[in-house]
């Protein structure tokens, strides 16, 4: 019959719609209890002085060491002591490798120690584009401003702060803690490995580790109002990509058909659009199923309903690039293009670099071979460098390590969502997976999107209340190790 040709899809129709809304009517937040505060009372103003006088030694790290000031280095070590004096009377200390401090307070276990990371180093400046001289120290506007001022002389000063405010106290840790500082983490540096080697060497294990990473952060997920504390559980990889046309050059009067930048830009081209593959990873799947619960309606059934959307998804992703986009694949971003060095000259050699973010799950080998086949072009020679493959990723839920953050965290931010989140660039924490699965990123700041641009950028500051709660997330820490 007739009527059967309509009936059997439109069955079909309503039965789907009445798995997607009792999905989406599911998809509701779980209940929480309220974590209380500690509220250790601290030197507020003593936090903001220290602060100041860190980011007043120009830390700048470079590939090149001959071009690094030493002398700055050397004085912000020499400024510790003098700053923070009950931590140096009453913990071990040792340099590892170039730069490294590494600090040992002992706690009245050692079967599962903690280490709490930070760097001290810094990338250079342009000191013309600076509102406020960039090493100055200024305090203006409500914010001390600063390169290092965010990224991540807040985060040594918090923990250094909270150590010196318990010790006072005479606070003991039931486990044993390390506070970490490495002074080449812009540069990919050693300290880092040095210190797995160290506690490789006396077979430490760490039950817990905490790095910089995530933030409290506004207006970063589709249809969510709250502010949202993302803590990283993994971070991605990291490619250098050259791709080099090789000619015989030539006067610009008479170019060939197709020149060798021509060459080079269809290829690029081709890369952008044609993004790689979708991966939808543990911390990314996290961060949908615990922030789309808080989304608006129409995000709500596209997030509770990813087996059926997911496409859809992907697409507005694509669409629109970003940080979104960046959680769900392999980047590349185009960054160099070389050629001639007059404007009359064909090159007889030109090249594009770009940098690869790559998504846990990818590896460097098979997203240089994805790209040769987008490309096709035999004439263009494809060179990968500098891989670092993307890091394990931390397990989350009712383990130990997480809660611990987690609590830390809602104790200080009592009205963030607190989420896992893939961090889509890279740290040093990366090489504490070797001996850990608890490895969690999290900057203990509230950052605006522009001041999130502000790292690595110009006019880096941090406000003055910022400063205090960086100190505050780890008193609420310390006490739970």
């Amino acid at each position: 019959m007739p009527w059967l040709i309509w009936a059997v899809p439109l069955a079909v129709l309503l039965a789907l719609a009445a798995v997607v809304a009792v999905r989406t009517w599911r998809f509701r937040p779980p209940a929480e209890e309220a974590v209380s505060p500690a509220e250790i009372p601290y030197d507020a103003q003593k936090a903001i002085d220290d602060l100041q006088r860190m980011v007043r030694c120009a830390t700048i790290s470079r590939y090149d060491p001959a071009h690094e000031d030493d002398t700055a280095f050397a004085r912000f070590r020499a400024l510790l002591p003098e700053l923070f004096p009950r931590v140096h009377q009453s913990l071990s200390f040792e340099q590892v490798g170039r730069r490294g401090l590494l600090y040992r307070w002992r706690g009245r276990s050692q079967d599962r120690p903690v280490v709490l990371m930070a760097h001290y180093d810094v990338v250079p400046v342009e000191e013309s584009h600076w509102t406020q001289p960039p090493f100055a120290g200024v305090i203006a506007d409500g914010c001390l401003w600063g390169r290092g001022a965010l990224d991540t002389k807040p985060t040594v000063n918090g923990i250094l702060q909270a150590a010196e405010t318990l010790l006072g106290r005479g606070f003991v840790p039931q486990q044993d803690i390390y506070l970490a500082f490495g002074g080449n983490e812009e540069i990919m540096g050693q300290d880092a490995p040095d210190m797995i080697a160290w506690f490789s060497a006396r077979n430490i294990r760490p039950a817990l580790v905490v790095d910089e990473g995530g933030a409290v952060v506004e207006h970063v997920f589709p249809g969510v109002r709250q502010p949202c504390a993302v803590i990283g559980t993994g971070e991605k990889g990291v490619m250098q990509l050259t791709m080099t046309a090789k000619t015989n050059g030539g006067h610009a009067s008479a170019p060939p058909r197709v020149s060798s930048i021509g060459r080079l830009s269809r290829a690029c081209l081709r890369v952008e659009t044609h993004p790689l593959k979708r991966r939808l990873t543990a911390p990314v799947a996290g961060l949908f199923d615990t922030l789309g619960r808080h989304s608006s309606s129409l995000y709500r059934v596209i997030f509770a309903n990813l087996w059926l959307f997911a496409g859809l998804l992907d697409l507005i992703c694509k669409q629109k690039g970003g940080e979104l986009n960046a959680l769900m694949r392999t980047t590349v971003a185009w960054t160099q293009a070389s050629g001639s060095s007059q404007t009359n000259v064909m090159p007889a050699l030109a090249k594009m670099g770009a940098n690869l973010r790559l998504v846990p799950g990818d590896s460097c080998a098979d997203v240089l071979a994805r790209l040769e086949k987008i490309v096709r072009d035999p004439q263009l020679q494809l060179e990968a460098s500098g891989c670092q493959e993307p890091s394990p990723l931390s397990v989350t839920g009712n383990h130990d390590g997480w809660l611990k953050v987690r609590q830390a965290v809602r104790a200080i931010w009592p009205e963030a969502l607190v989420s896992p989140y893939l961090m889509i660039a890279c740290s040093d924490s990366r090489h504490y997976s070797r001996i850990c699965d608890q490895v969690y990123r999290f900057s203990a700041m509230a950052l605006t999107d522009e001041l999130r641009k502000t790292i690595h950028g110009n006019d880096e500051r941090i406000p003055l209340d910022a400063i205090g709660k960086a100190v505050a997330f780890y008193l609420e820490l310390m006490l739970r190790c």
